[in-house]
């Protein structure tokens, strides 16, 4: 049950909110809002979609903590989630990717366990959690996956923004972008939809755009368990743009966030070598080549032939050359 308040005062509103499980009465989770009057629909459009981002984390989590003795295809659905709310290791990806399996099999018709399973597989691509070679036959499984689920379900959001990640990482950036923005038409609060859209936005150049969409995602779900993607963005855009003060921050902050994800460390150690702190860049090198446990760092030349990796107009593949392998160089990665 969601319960809350409303209080004002002068042209400043407060509203608090929490989460009750109803059959047990224990408090789950509680959030307060504050914001200015002049503009009611905006604060009540923010405020709607910061209760449903956070209710989709809560309610998940709340779900798969009550025991099943013999789970369906649903409760292997919930518990894939679940895992995905912890920090993304190549561990939580694996886990993820079994328990839709489980699901899967038991309900070889259900557009949830085919859209899920293809968002964690072309995810663990996007990410580098998943070892090279498995990287374009995972691709092309999450493509079959949710082109199966959107037949089924086209006015499911959830497919759209898988199909757009899969597309992004297949190159097609405009197919892509109308994908996210179709997710975006059945949900505006989807925050993942709206940091994908940035992703193709850096694609085609336009680095001024990408932070504000970011920015936008961040204010939908400021408490989400893989926020720090969002930072990584951020820091990105800041490392390509030679802003290497302002990408060490937004870095750092990913980093902290999600100490699993091997990219983003390389991110940091390239931005740290750029800046001439060689010991630091060597040491955060030396962290992402042990976190992705395989040959993704042994190279420039490995790294670049990564399916889906490094896309963009070639104004951004220039700036990825002139900031981001000049600091892996840097930093030790040989070419």
């Amino acid at each position: 049950m969601l319960e809350g308040s409303v209080r004002r005062s002068g042209n400043r509103v407060r509203i608090s909110a929490q989460l009750i499980d109803a059959a047990t009465d224990a408090h789950l989770w509680a959030e307060r809002f504050d914001g200015e009057t002049g503009d009611l629909f905006t604060l009540q459009n923010e405020i709607t979609g910061r209760l449903a981002n956070a209710l989709g984390v809560e309610l998940i989590s709340a779900e798969t903590a009550r025991p099943t003795e013999h789970p369906d295809a649903l409760d292997y659905i919930l518990r894939g989630r679940a895992v995905l709310l912890k920090p993304r290791t190549q561990e939580t990806h694996r886990e993820a990717i079994d328990l839709y399996e489980r699901a899967l099999a038991l309900d070889p018709h259900s557009v949830e366990a085919q859209s899920r399973l293809a968002a964690v597989l072309a995810d663990s691509v996007a990410t580098g959690m998943t070892d090279w070679a498995s990287a374009a036959p995972d691709i092309a499984r999450a493509a079959g996956l949710v082109d199966r689920a959107l037949a089924a379900s086209p006015r499911y959001t959830h497919p759209h923004l898988v199909k757009a990640t899969v597309l992004r990482l297949q190159n097609r950036w405009g197919e892509a972008i109308s994908e996210y923005q179709a997710a975006l038409e059945l949900d505006h609060n989807m925050g993942y939809a709206l940091l994908g859209l940035g992703w193709c936005r850096l694609y085609f150049g336009s680095l001024d755009e990408v932070i504000p969409i970011v920015e936008q995602a961040i204010r939908l779900s400021p408490r989400d368990p893989q926020i720090g993607y969002f930072y990584y963005l951020i820091g990105t855009v800041h490392l390509l743009q030679s802003h290497t003060d302002e990408a060490l921050v937004w870095l750092e902050k990913s980093c902290n966030a999600l100490p699993g994800y091997p990219i983003g460390r390389s991110r940091l150690a390239a931005a740290y070598a750029l800046r001439g702190e060689t010991g630091r860049a060597a040491a955060e090198f030396a962290e992402a080549r042990r976190i992705s446990r395989g040959d993704l760092f042994s190279s420039i030349a490995h790294l670049k032939a990564r399916p889906g990796a490094w896309q963009g107009v070639p104004k951004i593949r220039a700036l990825y050359e002139a900031t981001y392998f000049a600091g892996l160089r840097k930093a030790g990665m040989p070419e």
